[in-house]
């Protein structure tokens, strides 16, 4: 389902792009060790990619929606190597990056189901040792109401090990404030 224009004016703001940069990306990554080919899962309006892209040696980037793909492509060119496509069906090789991240993007993913087919997905692309590592907001009133004509089915921190488990991950971690929550797991080597 489309965003909403509430949504989608927010995510394409400066004040979106300074938290990206200054707060949720660094706070995400703050115990990951990205390696050499990092994995960006569901980049959207660009706002994690222009972090990740200083730091991360190579980075692929796959995106469902074929106009944020374009722009994505447009805004970096050869510095992102850009796939339009549903992370829950990756046409990726198996055991290829060194890390996977993916920020703010799971409460777009339609059902648990569908959720779970993607911590799968971004376990089988990753190489033997590789981390899988996002975040995501905390359920709140604000929230539901910025999704009012999205999809929004939120992720229970809580319940995430055991998901993350499930899927074939080890040594997950899973961190909460108020508003956000991190996690981290790898790929056994």
């Amino acid at each position: 389902m489309p965003m909403n224009l509430a949504h989608r004016v927010l995510c394409r703001s400066s004040s979106w792009n300074r938290s990206a940069e200054r707060e949720f990306v660094p706070w995400t990554l703050e115990h990951v060790e990205l390696g050499d080919h990092v994995l960006e899962i569901g980049p959207g309006f660009c706002a994690t990619t222009r972090v990740l892209v200083d730091i991360a040696p190579r980075l692929t980037a796959v995106e469902i929606d074929l106009d944020s793909a374009a722009r994505l492509q447009r805004i970096h060119g050869e510095a992102v190597e850009v796939v339009c496509g549903d992370a829950t069906a990756l046409d990726l090789p198996d055991d290829s990056y060194s890390a996977a991240v993916c920020f703010t993007m799971l409460h777009h993913v339609p059902d648990a189901v569908l959720q779970d087919r993607l911590f799968s997905e971004a376990y089988r692309v990753l190489r033997p040792g590789g981390v899988f590592a996002g975040s995501d907001s905390r359920v709140s009133l604000r929230m539901r109401m910025l999704h009012i004509g999205d999809t929004y089915v939120p992720v229970d921190p809580a319940r995430l090990p055991d998901r993350l488990r499930r899927a074939g991950y080890e040594d997950v971690h899973v961190d909460s404030t108020a508003r956000r929550f991190r996690f981290r797991a790898r790929k056994p080597a």
